[in-house]
């Protein structure tokens, strides 16, 4: 493991959770919109992340036989930014100029309370990778002064 790896296991996660907050940004604002360039009405986003170097036994082996690529073990990274397929909440406007035969608006699947949720669990998230990163800094700081 490199010295600088701890930061960059925290760096991973902050740029993560980062656009994470982007993404759920991205779902508030458009929580009324029912026409976008695809056609019908915004579909919510979430981002898809998993762990980077997730098989340990693989890290090992790297590191054993030195190894730089695939041999820091931790961080995530994003894989995507997946629409959720949930369907289309439906209010009943028909003056609504989306409305259908019926007099119902297809509304986007955003729900902002659930929206909320996430963003606060990307914000502590983000809030216990800086304390990370800033402790590990620390450390690496004490590190060299003893060299002193």
């Amino acid at each position: 493991m490199g010295f600088l790896s701890g930061m960059d296991i925290s760096g991973s996660a902050l740029s993560a959770q980062r656009l994470r907050m982007d993404v759920i940004a991205e779902n508030i604002a458009n929580v009324e919109t029912t026409r976008t360039e695809d056609g019908g009405p915004y579909r919510r986003k979430r981002v898809i992340m998993e762990p980077r170097n997730s098989d340990f036994a693989q890290v090992m082996e790297n590191r054993v036989n030195g190894k730089e690529e695939g041999s820091v073990a931790g961080g995530v990274r994003v894989t995507e930014i997946a629409e959720d397929e949930a369907p289309f909440k439906l209010k009943y406007d028909p003056t609504h100029p989306d409305a259908n035969e019926e007099g119902y608006v297809e509304l986007p699947n955003v729900d902002v309370t659930q929206e909320m949720v996430d963003m606060i669990s990307a914000y502590r998230s983000y809030q216990a990778n800086v304390t990370a990163f800033n402790a590990y800094k620390d450390m690496a700081v004490r590190a060299l002064e003893i060299g002193r």
